[in-house]
C-alpha cells in the first residue's frame, strides 16, 4: 500500500484532486467543512453537525452499470473527505442549467416550499435523489425521502406536493444527458485507483482496496479506528473536536458488501448499508425491514452499515434485539482466518463485543424464517421518525403444535447492553401462546430488568413499556 497525500472526485464537472495535509483539509475533514470553505458552494448549510436536520444534504453519484449512474442523498456532515474518492459530489449550486430550474426547484417555487429558506437546499438535494429514483413515487415513499429533513417554517404539506409534482419524468434532467460523461471520468480516476494511505500530522488515514489489505492493517495496527459509513465516529469529530489518530476505512471494500444465499440461509455483507438491505428483507425478513423503516433517516440508512450498527454494541442499538430474535449469527474474519458467534452470545457488556482487535466484523448470517415461529419488533421512541430508541424489543416464539418449544425476548434500552428477559423465556417454553400467559410473562419482564433514568425516559416508564410489549405481541400474533 503506498502513501500518498491526494484523493480525487468529480465536483462542478471537473475533477477535483485535494492534497490533504496541504491544502487546509485533515482526513478527517467533512464534506460539508470543505464546502463551507469554498465561496462558490456556500448552499450547502450546517445545522447540527450531526445528521439530525438534513440542512448538509448533498448528493453522491456513483457509477451503477456502463451508462447509468446511483444517486444518494448523504448528510455532508458526516462524511470525510476521503470517502469521497472516485464518486461525484453535488451540491445545491449544480441543479440551475442553462438558467433553468430543476424540476425539483421549480415545483417547490410553484408551491411555495419554502419559507426562511435555509433548510431548502437540503430539502432540495433530497429530493434531487427522489427524483433520479423513483418516477411517480408514494406519498409514504417522499415522506421516507424527506425524513432526514426538518423544516420549522413552511411545514411539510406544500413541500410534499412539490415531490410529487416534480417526480414524473422518470428521472430525466441535464443530469441524465450528461451522465455518460460523467462515467467516463469516474473511470478514468479509478483505472489506477490503488489503496489511499493518506498521512497528516499525527494521523493515518487507510482506505484500502482489498480484504487482505485491510486485515494485514489492522493486525498491524489493532489500536485504529474501523469506519465504513462514519455515522457513529464522524459525530467524534464534529461534536468533540477530537483528532483522531489511525483510521482504517473500509467502505471501498467490495467484498463485504455482498449477499450470498444458500438453501437455510442469507449472509449479508457487514459493509452493507442499511438502506440496501431494508429494502431487500421487506419479504424475506419483515421484522427486520419493519426496525430499519424507522432507523435514522434514508441520508442515515444509506451510510450506515450492518456491521456499525452491531460492531458499536450501543445498548439502543435498534437492528441488535431483531437479530437475536431472528437467530443471526455474526461472522468475524481475521488475517488467521473467520469464525462465527451468535448475535445472542455477541455482545458481553456496556459497547463491548466478543470482536478481537485484529479481527473485522465481516457478515451477518441470518437462517430462513422458521414456519414454526413468529417473530415482531417493537421500537418505543418520542417520535416515530429520526429517533433514538427508548427501549426496542426484537421477539420470536418456536412452536411445536400447541406449544412453545423456545423463546427468545431480547430488548434494548433496558440494561447496559441488549439482553435477554430469560426468566420470562423460560416461562413461556412448553405454555400455549394465551392473553393470560403473555401478561404473565410481561410480569416477569417488569422485574428482570432493573433500566436506568435519563433524558429519554424514567426507569419505571421503561419497565412498564417493555411488559407492555409482551401484550402488543400476542395481540399482533393473533392472526
Amino acid at each position: 500500500m503506498q502513501e500518498n497525500s491526494e484523493i480525487t472526485f468529480l465536483q462542478d464537472g471537473e475533477i477535483r484532486t485535494i492534497r490533504i495535509g496541504k491544502d487546509g483539509f485533515s482526513p478527517t475533514t467533512t464534506v460539508l467543512n470543505y464546502l463551507r470553505a469554498s465561496a462558490e458552494h456556500k448552499g450547502t448549510k450546517e445545522g447540527c453537525a450531526e445528521g439530525d436536520c438534513g440542512a448538509c444534504t448533498v448528493v453522491i453519484a456513483e457509477p451503477h452499470s456502463d451508462s447509468r449512474l446511483k444517486y444518494t442523498a448523504i448528510d455532508s456532515c458526516l462524511v470525510f473527505l476521503p470517502m469521497l474518492q472516485g464518486k461525484q459530489l453535488v451540491t445545491v449550486e449544480n441543479l440551475k442549467k442553462d438558467n433553468q430550474y430543476h424540476p425539483v426547484q421549480q415545483e417547490m417555487i410553484e408551491r411555495n416550499g419554502s419559507q426562511c429558506g435555509y433548510c431548502t437546499p437540503g430539502f432540495i438535494m433530497s429530493l434531487l435523489a427522489l427524483y433520479k429514483t423513483s418516477n411517480s413515487p408514494s406519498k409514504d415513499e417522499i415522506q421516507d425521502a424527506l425524513t432526514g429533513n426538518l423544516c420549522r417554517c413552511t411545514g411539510y404539506r406544500p413541500i410534499v406536493e412539490a415531490a410529487a409534482a416534480a417526480c414524473v419524468h422518470e428521472g430525466r434532467d441535464h443530469f441524465s444527458e450528461e451522465e455518460k460523461n460523467v462515467i467516463q471520468k469516474l473511470k478514468s480516476i479509478s483505472k489506477d485507483q490503488n489503496s489511499i494511505r493518506l498521512l497528516s500530522g499525527n494521523q493515518i488515514y487507510v482506505r484500502p482496496q482489498q480484504l487482505e489489505e485491510a486485515l494485514r492493517f489492522l493486525s498491524e495496527n489493532p489500536d485504529a479506528l474501523i469506519v465504513q459509513g462514519a455515522t457513529d465516529i464522524a459525530l467524534r469529530v464534529t461534536k468533540k473536536h477530537e483528532v483522531l489518530g489511525k483510521i482504517l476505512d473500509l467502505s471501498a471494500l467490495s467484498a463485504l458488501k455482498e449477499i450470498k444465499t444458500a438453501d437455510r440461509e442469507f449472509s449479508f455483507g457487514a459493509g452493507m448499508n442499511l438502506e440496501d438491505i431494508r429494502k431487500y428483507c421487506e419479504n424475506i425478513f419483515p421484522p427486520l425491514y419493519k426496525m430499519l423503516s424507522v432507523f435514522g433517516s434514508r441520508q442515515i440508512r444509506s451510510l450506515a452499515t450492518f456491521g456499525g450498527n452491531i460492531g458499536s454494541a450501543s445498548p439502543i442499538g435498534d437492528t441488535l434485539p431483531v437479530l437475536m430474535a431472528l437467530n443471526a449469527r455474526i461472522e468475524l474474519q481475521s488475517i488467521s482466518g473467520k469464525r462465527e458467534i451468535p448475535m445472542t452470545e455477541f455482545i458481553i457488556g456496556y459497547r463491548k463485543t466478543q470482536r478481537q482487535s485484529n479481527e473485522l466484523i465481516s457478515a451477518v448470517i441470518i437462517p430462513k424464517m422458521n414456519p414454526n415461529s413468529i417473530v415482531r419488533s417493537y421500537k418505543v421512541s418520542k417520535r416515530k421518525d429520526l429517533d433514538i430508541s427508548t427501549l426496542s424489543g426484537g421477539f420470536s416464539l418456536t412452536f411445536q403444535g400447541d406449544f412453545i418449544s423456545a423463546a427468545v425476548l431480547a430488548y434494548g434500552g433496558m440494561a447496559e447492553r441488549t439482553k435477554r428477559a430469560v426468566t420470562a423465556e423460560n416461562y413461556l417454553v412448553g405454555k400455549k401462546w394465551t392473553r393470560e400467559i403473555a401478561e404473565q410473562a410481561g410480569e416477569y419482564v417488569y422485574s428482570e430488568f432493573t433500566p436506568l433514568s435519563d433524558t429519554r425516559s424514567g426507569a419505571e416508564f421503561r419497565r412498564l413499556a417493555a411488559r407492555n410489549l409482551m401484550l402488543k405481541f400476542w395481540q399482533d400474533t393473533q392472526h
